[in-house]
């Protein structure tokens, strides 16, 4: 306010003087007690609606683009108001008030840039502790600069921003907040060599795999450590924090394709709606639910038969966790009575499916399990959310439902179908979403092997030639909520996931992160696995993509409710797996499996 005053004051002196000759020679003399009076009027109208607009109480933050334009809007209005009152009384000459504001305007703005700048110098130059590291920035932009004021402003100095290393020939000179664009990754190593850095931080958020594996190599090359900004997904805020910097791991290295959300599609769907996730405490429900209360429902309901499971995603979400909302709920969607009266008390209208068995060995041995909870379970849900209206339905399904020759992949085809008959007669719209192998979900292979690792082996591959599909956790979760928004009722939606990927490929690149040598043992292959998993079956399109390039939308033949309850769930596992097999088959008999030993039989389309 007192900064403001004397910028108003200043400026009427200022212009007045430049209006009139002050010594009085021309025989015109200025007016100073008019000057004077609307001057005092002006400050006195400017700091009423400055604290009226709380310009003055910290709604913006110092000389940051929402301040410049509030300042601007409330000089602008106060000026226009004298301005008109000048004109219509003639106190003083017209130029006068006018000037006065553009130059009010001016020194406002210039001693909060100044203010701001000053600050910011303290904190370059404030000297580091004795365990404050020297890095180097690759990546120039946004988040590099939001790192670099996180970074200077940390009050125990972890890291010291001495330079930006970035492509972009645009930005050559540019220096962010004191810190200058020293050159391009090409010179990656003898940069750090110069300035004795021992960090690189790669704040590339939206970077693909090929530029991260890139990086990573030289930097490693160069003996330096590499530290790296998740993906805009992962990034636990807008604003980007030291707090988001973690060590670069297999997901960043195997790839980070984006797949390019519609986010107004879906605020549009879940803002304000009762969205109900079943499975919510598993690796993809979580993400989910995560995700999803970004967009603002007006009701997520968490439901999981895990009580520990929704425990850690209730914390995830909120910070606390004392499971004594009803956002949290323990049900077994198996309990047919218990599910009903969940939704007709509750009226879900978005839902979400995540709940199943999905760990392939432990269904080969109880298949019938597989029947009870990934098919009538999914039965059970779908039933309900006819009943009661539901709007939008989405049930998480798996490449293995493709050509499937597992009891994993038989009943999640069977809940793909079951989910396409239901969509023939809801009033909405029950789709279902297919995607391979989810990165650092419970029981991935990167689990399995980092486990494998940090006990020092043998790390376990089944086949030197075995190759799966792979996507991280957020991805597959972006495609699940993007998938109401533009999928058709019945169809499954397949993300283009790109090349499968060997997977004695990703054992290599992990035992490498770990920096330990470790033996790799080879198993063959298990009961119902394939050497190359499918994302679609052979009688399925695989390039119909009305609405987005990287989703395929895939038809899903719907099946009988008598074929349904004849599946049996009780008996002899081969019986059961026969049953569920014969479910599967479009246009062909059963085959004997190569990969199963053991099974022999095989759907095939």
């Amino acid at each position: 306010m007192a900064v403001d005053t004397t910028a108003w004051l200043v400026s009427f002196v200022v212009f007045t003087w430049l209006r009139f000759d002050t010594t009085g020679t021309d025989g015109t003399a200025a007016p100073w007690d008019r000057v004077g009076a609307i001057a005092v009027a002006t400050v006195a109208l400017y700091l009423v609606v400055g604290w009226a607009t709380q310009l003055f109480r910290g709604r913006a933050k110092v000389a940051s683009l929402d301040e410049m334009l509030l300042l601007g809007a409330t000089i602008g209005l106060v000026g226009g108001v004298v301005f008109l009152a000048n004109l219509a009384f003639q106190w003083a000459p017209r130029s006068v008030p006018a000037g006065a504001a553009l130059g009010t305007l001016v020194l406002a703005a210039w001693a909060r840039a100044a203010w701001r700048r000053l600050g910011e110098r303290d904190a370059e130059r404030r000297p580091g502790g004795v365990d404050t590291r020297r890095v180097l920035i690759v990546g120039a932009g946004e988040a590099g600069n939001d790192l670099v004021r996180s970074m200077l402003h940390d009050p125990q100095h972890t890291w010291r921003p001495v330079g930006f290393l970035d492509d972009d020939p645009r930005k050559r000179h540019l220096r962010l907040r004191g810190v200058p664009v020293l050159g391009t990754t090409a010179q990656l190593a003898e940069t750090a060599a110069r300035l004795e850095v021992g960090t690189v931080v790669l704040a590339l958020p939206s970077a693909d795999a090929d530029t991260i594996s890139r990086l990573r190599l030289a930097a490693t090359r160069a003996g330096l450590g590499v530290k790296v900004l998740p993906a805009n997904t992962q990034l636990l805020s807008d604003q980007v924090g030291i707090r988001d910097l973690r060590d670069i791991n297999l997901t960043d290295v195997l790839g980070r394709h984006q797949l390019d959300t519609d986010v107004d599609a879906i605020a549009d769907y879940l803002r304000g709606r009762r969205v109900l996730v079943t499975g919510a405490g598993g690796s993809i429900g979580a993400e989910l639910c995560r995700q999803i209360h970004r967009y603002a429902p007006a009701e997520l309901m968490m439901l999981d038969r895990d009580e520990s499971a929704l425990h850690a995603v209730q914390l995830s979400i909120h910070g606390r966790a004392l499971l004594d909302t009803d956002e949290v709920i323990l049900c077994d969607i198996r309990d047919e009575a218990a599910v009903n009266q969940l939704f007709l008390a509750r009226r879900p209208e978005v839902v979400f499916h995540a709940a199943a068995l999905k760990h392939l060995p432990m269904l080969e041995q109880y298949p019938a399990e597989a029947v009870k909870t990934n098919v009538i379970g999914t039965r059970i849900v779908l039933d309900a959310a006819v009943r009661v209206g539901v709007t939008t339905f989405v049930n998480v399904s798996t490449d293995k439902a493709a050509n499937p020759c597992s009891v994993l992949g038989y009943s999640k085809r069977i809940a793909e179908r079951i989910t396409a008959q239901r969509a023939e007669i809801a009033a909405g719209t029950f789709l279902s979403v297919r995607f391979g192998n989810v990165l650092g979900s419970r029981g991935s292979v990167l689990t399995s092997f980092a486990k494998q690792i940090s006990e020092g082996g043998p790390v376990t591959v089944t086949d030197p030639q075995v190759t799966r599909f792979f996507m991280t956790i957020e991805e597959a979760c972006q495609l699940v909520i993007q998938a109401a928004a533009i999928g058709n009722p019945g169809e499954a939606l397949v993300l283009d996931m790109g090349e499968p990927v060997l997977i004695l490929d990703v054992a290599r690149q992990l035992i490498e992160q770990f920096g330990t040598p470790v033996d790799i043992v080879y198993t063959g292959l298990r009961e119902g696995e394939k050497l190359h998993e499918d994302l679609f079956g052979d009688d399925e399109p695989r390039d119909l993509r009305p609405t987005h390039p990287m989703v395929s939308h895939v038809p899903v033949p719907a099946i009988d409710e008598e074929e349904i309850t004849s599946l049996p769930t009780l008996g002899a596992a081969d019986d059961v797996r026969r049953s569920m097999a014969l479910l599967c088959v479009s246009n062909g008999p059963l085959v004997p499996s190569p990969a199963a030993a053991g099974v022999d039989y095989e759907v095939t389309h």
